[in-house]
């Protein structure tokens, strides 16, 4: 039976049922093909398996045999040996091996910048920025639009620009509307989000405590950080919904929580104070 193979690449079209577009010359050139797959292996013929498939391609006079790879470290594999030429003077064009449905291949390529986590990152190492980074933007390009009477966006005017260069906007960049979504986005999802444990059994908000410094910028309205020492928030950025047990405004009664009555004697005999000095 011949394998159904997952790469386009590859096709299931077994030897003995060549597709009719394969000319003869070609499909008669599978020893030529078997002895190049051969001499890749190093010559050990053991390594090029029985003929599974055979595919033209797209260019005149090419077609591509198929075998199954017995090389170490590569099962479900195949060889793949591409033949051409006219009649009479077919040759090898290329040999590789290509992975099969059951092979073992590695795992698709991600960028290092996307692997990353933010607990990665430790003392001393370094984590540079591309150049394309979208959640940075020209410090000047940070100021949002404003809106006009009719509600579309206009941009600031060049005295607001000049204003936000004296309060210390003059960094090269500083991170766009689209990056500061992302990270309140990802704030609001985390630990010291509303939708935190902590946060939905806390009786009061941080956005009402003596100890919750608001952030600065358009992310003051929802975020801030935490002062309290003697919480696990201290020194995080919460969101104003986030709450603990260590609020501000959390007053703890310090009586005695149980009432005491005044004593009462009840066996029904009258006490009177005692004498001295009385002659009997």
């Amino acid at each position: 039976m011949v394998p159904e193979l997952a790469d386009p690449a590859v096709p299931s079209d077994s030897r003995s049922d060549s597709p009719p577009d394969v000319a003869a010359h070609l499909r008669g050139a599978a020893d030529l093909a078997r002895a190049a797959a051969v001499e890749t292996a190093d010559g050990d013929a053991g390594q090029v398996g029985e003929a599974v498939a055979i595919r033209a391609e797209d260019v005149p006079d090419a077609a591509t045999h198929y075998f199954a790879a017995a090389k170490p470290g590569y099962r479900g594999w195949y060889w793949a040996v591409t033949v051409a030429g006219p009649e009479f003077d077919v040759n090898v064009s290329e040999v590789v091996l290509l992975p099969g449905p059951e092979s073992v291949v590695a795992p698709t390529w991600v960028p290092w910048s996307e692997r990353l986590r933010a607990e990665d990152l430790g003392p001393g190492d370094l984590l540079p920025v591309e150049d394309g980074d979208e959640r940075l933007v020209p410090a000047h390009a940070a100021l949002d639009p404003e809106d006009d009477d009719e509600g579309e966006a206009v941009e600031p005017g060049p005295g607001v620009r000049e204003v936000g260069d004296e309060l210390g906007m003059g960094r090269p960049r500083v991170m766009s509307r689209e990056g500061r979504l992302d990270a309140a986005v990802r704030w609001s999802d985390g630990d010291f989000g509303p939708g935190a444990d902590m946060a939905r059994a806390a009786s009061a908000h941080c956005g009402t405590c003596g100890f919750y410094l608001p952030v600065s910028g358009s992310l003051r309205a929802a975020f801030g950080v935490c002062g309290n020492g003697n919480v696990p928030a201290d020194g995080h950025v919460v969101h104003a919904e986030y709450g603990c047990g260590g609020h501000s405004e959390m007053q703890v009664d310090s009586g005695s929580i149980i009432a005491v009555a005044d004593l009462v004697y009840d066996d029904g005999v009258e006490m009177e104070p005692e004498t001295t000095g009385s002659g009997g």
